[in-house]
């Protein structure tokens, strides 16, 4: 099986090619900018590639980044590598064999976030137990109201632990 995913692997990016030192720069500016903190170290070799689905970051294979609708997004992985303490949402464990397969995050399995959380933020949820991240989203509502809400959604999900992303590397 193992040979098989190997396999599977080779050949999932096209038009790969390595990013200039300058758009590396740009790139870590661009997730500053929007989450507070870059998931890219300036001297990294970053390869930018696509999948048949997505534009994607890449650090020695490993896909470290996705762009969803020309917002990049780090992936879990990155942010397993490199977690940062801004643009967080924290969920109970009930809530996250849910989050991990797909779903969005609703407010009452929310038990903090970071309050300075505005709707549209890229966000990412930790579990409650561990604080590792489990996925990455977008949020609806303010880091305020995902800690006073009772109801409704918070966070779009984009992507989580096993999903194709997860998957792919």
């Amino acid at each position: 099986m193992h040979f098989e995913l190997d396999r599977m692997t080779e050949g999932k990016f096209r038009q790969r090619h390595r990013l200039r030192r300058k758009d590396i720069k740009a790139v870590m500016a661009e997730m500053s900018e929007a989450m507070g903190f870059s998931f890219i170290d300036q001297d990294s070799d970053i390869d930018i590639a696509q999948t048949s689905k997505w534009t994607v970051l890449l650090d020695r294979d490993q896909i470290i980044g996705v762009y969803f609708k020309d917002r990049l997004f780090p992936t879990v992985r990155a942010l397993l590598r490199k977690t940062p303490d801004t643009n967080y949402v924290t969920v109970d464990m009930g809530a996250v064999q849910f989050v991990v397969n797909g779903a969005d995050i609703m407010s009452p399995g929310i038990v903090d976030a970071d309050m300075r959380i505005r709707p549209e933020d890229i966000v990412w949820i930790r579990d409650e137990k561990n604080g590792r991240p489990i996925a990455v989203g977008t949020a609806i509502i303010s880091g305020e109201e995902m800690r006073s809400g009772d109801r409704g959604k918070a966070v779009k999900n984009m992507h989580y632990v096993g999903d194709e992303i997860w998957d792919i590397g």
